[in-house]
């Protein structure tokens, strides 16, 4: 599909002072895009020059329009010398490539400099018009929508989920040719930008491809990673998971993913059913009488296309009547069985998303992980990607093995990551072993009936719980009871996940953050034995960290932990680990019993003495944690434990699956699990340390709850006050006396610290909590570390809380996460957008840690929020929007949530994904570290907003900073940073604007455009 490009340079201004005589700037700018270059006029002496210029043209292939961004360069005309660059604008054309997505790039860009950062703002004007062509061998993907979030976008549902999506593409690293020796910081910085952009874009361009040729639409839980390997090049690579989605029709009611029509019943692969499926359409009865003859699995091939998911092992189903009760046992064998033969067509039966339509999750099996030590300088030709290809097919092998030793036969809430340090790379991969329906894995599947039949074999609220595995020959060693809730199946008495707590999952109490933090000395090396030596290390810290999770979950008293994630960093001369995860007590699986230390030391009085203290110091806290998130659970008596209901059993020993037949042996004496305490041994010094420092965790203030999942389980009364934050802390070690314990108080100390100053710094918002809490570790040299925080604070409604009983609790929370469709309490009025709380001090104030604030407008920092933005004065003046709009336009709003609080998504304007470098070699004089930092993260916020605002967008959701990398040279004055971030732009509207809408909507019609709807 060729197309055309059309930009228009409206004006700048703001621009700074190039010309030293008149204090003025003689400015014009350069349009670039591929080859082809266009310049504007050179407007004389002003620093808010007029352009209006023609519109520029560029025709174009399509895959170019993917690949490449727009370029525009503001310079300054010297009559006698070479112009000087001002700055830069990327623009991405991707957004304008959807077949729903807005018509027109533009606004108001800020100009930016890879050494001053930002100078000054640009209007641009962007179209682009495409030609339909059908041409089988293209190689662009126009088309796919690309999604951050984890989880099925809130306006659209699933049809079919196709599976795991994954590219890789490498270049060589413009820091590290021979020619950067000549070119000055701000040529090399922008030479690395520019590729690693035209790098992104490639790579989402051939994961389209991958998307078409699985027939699917969209990619959801598309993460991109950047790893800069030094001398061996500059990776870029994504993971994701093709779907193919379908919008739902309006956007007042959100239906449930499994109500609207299906488009894809077209594609029904069989066509001997003369009736396709009379429940198709609309939404899905009861169906209480009915059986299934099922046909033998034929496999229906089709000549279109090439994609590995096209044998399409659908049941056929004939309707007839009967009851659906006694056959539990063969519907849940042919489940299994039928599954596996939808998953097994793939390669890597992987799926990056961490929240399912209902139904989609059958069971959990518990977390996956692989690692693996790389040497880079082995890799043979550096500039192909076959290598690293190698390597990571090699871990997902390795995990996929992993998954059907857990009786499972998929992955979810995957996800991989890399730690480099000079040669050598650890690659990792985690996910969690998982069950799933196929309903949703195949294509002309009949949508109502099947699930229906799943619905009344598991009970609801703990059917994820109940083991996958069969209990005779398990993997490891665990404690099995019988499930608290319905007393059938077996569950295990802890749940490690990577995803999100199911909505429907019956929680007591609140949820809380763990964390566990390690660190290790390892001595310098080089090359082999320096891998060597990582790789010994290795099993060790996992180990740890997993016993570290344990404890700690105990010491809270609950009993399960969801979105886990364990991330393992190399420097070069230690080793970092860090694990967090949202703790929750599952009413379906036992309660923890405490935790009892065993001594095996000399038996001297002193000794005992210190003993008794801690086990008393420890049996403290978990009451006192008990108190803090209101863990009550109903008791329940022993003898009801150990045995399961009777039911009668009148079912052929053929048709059932493994886990059936085990059902028999209850000659285990399965009620010990309850009175069992965790044994914790001391015998040395280090685990006495281990000890106390799991005592030393400090609980957060009261009013204050964090957790590092999207919602927080337990609370549901959300108000709409949102403020998100990302705070950078760099620590300088002395490495005079440097041990393990002094560095593990060391490294412990900094995350306590950074979350006592998030604590401190959001006083103003209580009660809240803070959700999706992200800390990123990283070791940029010797003796630094590094941990970036990002995160959102949202209020709740305290005195709502009280009033809710446990079961309304649970309800609501079940459909205010599934759609958050319950009408909450908003204090907020309508204009809350534009003048959002200051919760954070003005940036000057902050010493140590560099944070910074969503709150405030984006451009200017320092300055008091009463005065919006420039950015959001003429976000909306190009989309012919009524005068109304500006005013309740306010900031942009940005969230690592999927979701936005009190408000209903209403559009997907595409995926944001940018690249910036800033280098500094004043770094004294902007404030040190603290200041760089803090000034280059509010400058991104500024940039990421202005591009949403200029594709008519309101707010970012799922937005995640992915790196930055931080690297500083005190003797020289010298730093330099390197960030990615990641979001989707939308569109929402306040829930309380819709009632106004709605009850307005004759008398005023400008409040329908307020949210940039305009005749897109």
């Amino acid at each position: 599909m060729p197309g055309k490009l059309k930009v228009k340079i409206v004006a700048g201004r703001h621009l700074p002072v190039m010309d030293r005589a008149s204090d003025l700037t003689d400015a014009f700018v350069e349009v670039k895009f591929g080859n082809t270059t266009f310049k504007t006029d050179v407007y004389l002496k002003s620093l808010n020059p007029q352009w209006n210029s023609e519109w520029f043209k560029f025709e174009v292939d399509d895959e170019d329009l993917q690949d490449e961004p727009l370029q525009i360069t503001v310079l300054d005309h010297d009559t006698y010398s070479a112009n000087d660059a001002i700055g830069k604008v990327y623009i991405d054309i991707d957004p304008l490539l959807y077949s729903e997505a807005a018509t027109v790039i533009s606004g108001w860009f800020p100009i930016y400099d890879t050494i001053h950062g930002i100078r000054g703002e640009i209007n641009v004007v962007v179209k682009v018009d495409l030609f339909n062509d059908l041409n089988r061998f293209r190689q662009s993907s126009c088309g796919v929508k690309f999604f951050c979030t984890t989880s099925i976008p809130k306006c659209y549902r699933a049809v079919v989920i196709h599976g795991f999506v994954e590219e890789l593409v490498v270049n060589e690293d413009p820091e590290y040719q021979w020619i950067d020796r000549i070119r000055t910081p701000r040529a090399s910085n922008e030479a690395r930008q520019r590729l690693i952009s035209l790098m992104s874009g490639e790579l989402q361009r051939k994961i389209g491809l991958k998307v078409l040729e699985m027939r699917g639409n969209a990619v959801v839980g598309y993460l991109q990673c950047f790893d800069l390997e030094g001398e061996s090049g500059l990776v870029v690579r994504a993971i994701g998971t093709a779907c193919t989605l379908d919008k739902l029709s309006s956007p007042a009611a959100f239906l449930p993913a499994c109500n609207s029509p299906s488009k894809e019943m077209k594609e029904i692969p069989f066509n001997e059913d003369p009736n396709p499926n009379p429940h198709s359409s609309g939404p899905s009865t009861p169906l209480k009488n009915q059986t299934y003859s099922f046909s033998p699995s034929k496999s229906y091939s089709r000549q279109s296309s090439s994609s590995d998911t096209d044998l399409s092992l659908t049941p056929k189903t004939g309707m007839g009547s009967g009851s659906a009760g006694k056959e539990g046992g063969p519907f849940k064998a042919l489940l299994r069985q039928q599954t596996q033969s939808a998953l097994e067509q793939r390669e890597f039966p992987f799926l990056t998303l961490t929240a399912f339509p209902p139904g989609l999750l059958v069971h959990v099996g518990g977390v996956v992980s692989a690692r693996s030590v790389k040497l880079l300088d082995r890799i043979h030709n550096p500039d192909e990607p076959e290598t690293r290809d190698a390597w990571w097919a090699e871990i997902r092998q390795e995990i996929k093995s992993h998954a059907k030793a857990l009786g499972c036969h998929a992955v979810v809430g995957y996800s991989e990551s890399t730690s480099i340090c000079e040669e050598v790379c650890i690659l990792s991969a985690s996910g969690t072993a998982a069950v799933l329906n196929p309903r949703f894995l195949q294509e002309g599947t009949v949508e109502g009936s099947l699930e229906q039949r799943i619905e009344e074999n598991l009970p609801v609220g703990c059917g994820f719980c109940h083991i996958p595995y069969d209990e005779l020959n398990m993997p490891f060693p665990a404690h099995l009871t019988y499930c608290y809730n319905c007393r059938k199946q077996k569950v295990p008495d802890v749940l490690f996940t990577t995803i999100d707590l199911p909505t429907d999952a019956v929680v007591v109490g609140k949820g809380c953050l763990i964390q566990a933090r390690l660190c290790r000395l390892k001595k310098k090396a080089q090359a082999e034995a320096n891998a060597t030596a990582i790789s010994n290390l290795l099993p060790f810290m996992e180990y740890e960290v997993h016993t570290q999770l344990m404890n700690k979950l105990k010491l809270k008293g609950m009993n399960a932990l969801f979105g886990l994630r364990i991330q393992i960093t190399v420097g070069e001369n230690m080793l970092t680990g860090l694990a967090s995860a949202t703790g929750v007590y599952l009413a379906a699986l036992p309660t923890p019993g405490g935790i009892q230390i065993a001594g095996k030391t000399p038996s001297d009085g002193s000794y005992e003495q210190h003993i008794s203290h801690m086990q008393k110091r420890i049996n403290d806290t978990i009451a006192k944690n008990k108190e803090l998130y209101e863990i009550n659970p109903p008791e329940v008596s022993e003898e009801i434990i150990g045995s399961p209901i009777p039911e009668p059993r009148q079912r052929s020993r053929l048709l059932r699956s493994q886990s059936e037949s085990s059902d028999e042996v209850t000659e285990l004496d399965l009620s010990h699990g309850k009175k069992d305490a965790f044994v914790l041994e001391i015998d040395d010094t280090d685990a006495v340390e281990d000890v106390h420092s799991l005592l030393t965790d400090v609980p957060p203030p009261s009013g204050f709850y964090s957790c590092n999942t999207e919602i927080m389980p337990g609370i549901n009364n959300w108000t709409s006050e949102i403020q998100m934050f990302t705070s950078v802390r760099v620590v300088r070690l002395s490495s005079l006396n440097l041990t393990n314990q002094a560095l593990n108080k060391n490294f412990n100390g900094l995350c306590e610290n950074l979350l006592k100053s998030l604590y401190f710094k959001l006083r103003s918002m209580t009660p809240c909590c803070l959700c999706h809490v992200n800390f990123t570790v990283s070791l940029p040299e010797d003796e630094l570390i590094q941990v970036t925080v990002t995160a959102v604070a949202i209020t709740f409604d305290k005195n709502q809380a009280l009033q809710t009983t446990k079961a309304h609790v649970e309800k609501t929370l079940q459909r205010a996460s599934a759609d958050s469709e319950e009408p909450l309490q908003f204090p907020l009025e309508l204009c809350s957008d534009s003048m959002p709380a200051p919760a954070f001090p003005a940036a000057k104030e902050h010493l140590e840690s560099t944070s910074s604030n969503s709150g405030t407008p984006a451009a200017q920092r320092a300055v008091t929020v009463e005065k919006a933005s420039p950015m959001s004065d003429g976000n909306f003046r190009n989309r012919s929007a009524p005068p109304c709009a500006s005013s309740t336009v306010g900031v942009v709003k940005m969230t690592p949530l999927s979701f936005i609080p009190g408000a209903k998504i209403t559009k997907y304007l595409g995926i944001i994904n940018m690249f910036f470098i800033r280098e500094t070699t004043s770094l004294r004089e902007e404030g040190g570290v603290s200041g760089f930092l803090h000034a280059f993260i509010a400058e991104v916020f500024a940039m990421v907003r202005a591009h949403v605002a200029a594709l008519g967008g309101n707010a970012v959701v799922s937005y995640i900073m992915k790196q930055c990398v931080f690297m500083e040279n005190p003797s020289k004055n010298q730093a330099q940073c390197l960030i990615n971030v990641s979001g989707d732009a939308v569109v929402f509207v306040r829930e309380s604007d819709l009632e106004a809408m709605s009850t307005q909507q004759p008398a005023v019609n400008c409040q329908t455009s307020c949210p940039g709807e305009v005749t897109t």
